[in-house]
């Protein structure tokens, strides 16, 4: 009996193909969930699948060995056709994506996928690289010319979901984009994702005293990522192949922190804010740097349109990048926030909320309300419903403290809004979350229960960290008079 199953496993396996759904047991686990094979490759004479688990985050997704996937309940890719027409036919769906292919059909293998990996940025580099030929498409070394050349022919930022070539206002001809649009903002990338993107490609960083397991992927250099390591300056965030290397670089780099302006110092905490434009490489190092953190947003290089405000901690050695959140400098929209990010080893210590409340207290000099940008990561949202609450709940704890005596304290939305700077729709959709709107006699009440209060005083006893406003040496600027940034 046990050597027929193992006659049907191995049969199953060559129906195994990217695409393809099927049990497969999880790292250090006995749970079998339903997972998609993105890609596979050969290792040593033995086959890898890349999976990623259905219904699970992305960083979850990994390599796995035959032994782990249950080839007896494959399920197909869903209305996948054949790969002959792949240089005509639109993608598959949002989950198993196509690759278009030139001249000749590849095999579905990693390796003949590398070579139209998303292009990065030379390492130090900031000249206009040499044209590649072989190919008319956004790749190669191409990729950062043709960003510049992009950003310098618009006249206004792109929208998200219009940006790029193939869509509203791009310049291509409506075929399927096989890589990322590489100019605008840190935005919400399209419904389909290439899927080399959808691979973590980063083994190991070292950041300063940190060796961090990326979760997502990030378009680092093609050389870089093939090492099991990759050796990041935490001053200026270059990115370097070696220790030795490391070494070498920490006796040039005359940074102790973060290129830009200290505009918020007290105790250990600094925050300095770094214009896209002025800071150029600075900024597209943070950004390939955040990227192997964040899944949601897509990498772009043009950061001429963003402020970055990068939290650290002082010591004796330097200041030490702990998180930071990017924003544009002018939002239709009031974002207050396009990208944020507290890195792996300063997470569940108050940090994010720290950085959300240095945003929102921007916003007050500025004298309007904010909002960060759409859609938020799950860590993110949770952070900022969180802050969102207690916010409003020490407002609305003011209020019922100085209410007259025999009267109902009252307040408006409008109110909450000007208190704390959270727009409109995030004080409503907060109260709704907490269950604190109440219809009772023609008016909405708000009704304060006793646990919920309890949780907020026991959340606030936690954070021994708080932004100061009397720390903060800042004036907001308004580039919308500014013909340049």
């Amino acid at each position: 009996m046990e050597s027929d199953a193992l006659s049907i496993i191995s049969d199953g396996l060559s129906a195994v193909t990217e695409g393809c759904r099927l049990p497969v047991r999880m790292k250090n686990s006995e749970d079998w969930p339903k997972a998609e094979v993105i890609c596979l490759r050969q290792v040593k004479g033995s086959l890898m699948y890349y999976v990623h688990y259905v219904d699970y985050n992305k960083r979850l997704d990994e390599w796995v060995s035959e032994d782990r996937l249950d080839t007896r309940k494959i399920e197909p890719p869903q209305g996948k056709e054949d790969k002959s027409h792949a240089a005509t036919t639109a993608t598959t769906g949002v989950n198993t994506p196509k690759k278009l292919v030139n001249n000749t059909v590849q095999p579905a293998s990693c390796t003949s996928v590398t070579s139209s990996r998303p292009a990065s940025p030379n390492q130090g580099d900031t000249t206009t690289p040499t044209p590649h030929t072989d190919s008319p498409g956004i790749t190669g070394p191409t990729v950062l010319q043709h960003a510049l050349q992009k950003k310098r022919k618009r006249k206004s930022l792109p929208s998200v979901d219009g940006g790029g070539e193939g869509g509203p206002g791009g310049e291509g001809d409506g075929t399927e984009r096989t890589t990322p649009r590489q100019t605008g903002s840190l935005a919400a990338p399209g419904t389909h994702d290439d899927a080399i993107t959808r691979m973590k490609n980063v083994e190991l960083i070292e950041l300063g005293r940190h060796r961090i397991k990326p979760w997502y992927f990030s378009p680092y250099p093609i050389e870089l990522v093939t090492l099991p390591c990759i050796y990041i300056c935490e001053f200026c965030l270059k990115f370097i192949k070696s220790r030795t290397c490391l070494e070498r670089h920490l006796t040039k780099c005359n940074l102790k922190h973060p290129p830009g302006n200290e505009i918020y110092r007290k105790s250990s905490i600094s925050f300095f804010e770094i214009d896209g434009r002025k800071n150029k490489v600075y900024a597209q190092y943070l950004c390939l740097l955040a990227k192997l953190f964040l899944d949601h947003k897509t990498l772009y290089y043009d950061t001429d349109p963003f402020l970055f405000y990068v939290m650290c901690e002082a010591d004796g050695k330097g200041y030490h990048i702990v998180g930071y959140f990017s924003k544009e400098k002018e939002s239709s929209e009031d974002y207050n926030v396009a990208c944020i990010l507290v890195l792996p080893p300063y997470q569940r210590k108050s940090y994010g909320k720290l950085l959300i409340e240095f945003s929102y207290e921007l916003s007050k000099f500025e004298g309007k309300t904010g909002s960060p940008e759409k859609p938020l990561s799950d860590l993110g949202l949770l952070s900022y419903r969180s802050y969102w609450t207690h916010s409003i709940l020490q407002v609305l704890l003011t209020v019922r403290g100085g209410g007259e005596e025999g009267e109902p304290p009252s307040i408006t939305i409008n109110e909450i809004c000007e208190q704390t700077s959270i727009k409109k729709e995030d004080v409503i959709s907060t109260l709704q979350s907490m269950n604190l709107i109440n219809y009772y006699k023609g008016q909405y009440i708000l009704c304060l229960q006793k646990d919920l209060l309890e949780k907020h005083q026991k959340e606030l006893g936690k954070r021994i960290i708080r932004i100061d406003s009397r720390c903060l040496h800042w004036t907001p600027k308004d580039w919308s008079k500014r013909s340049k940034w």
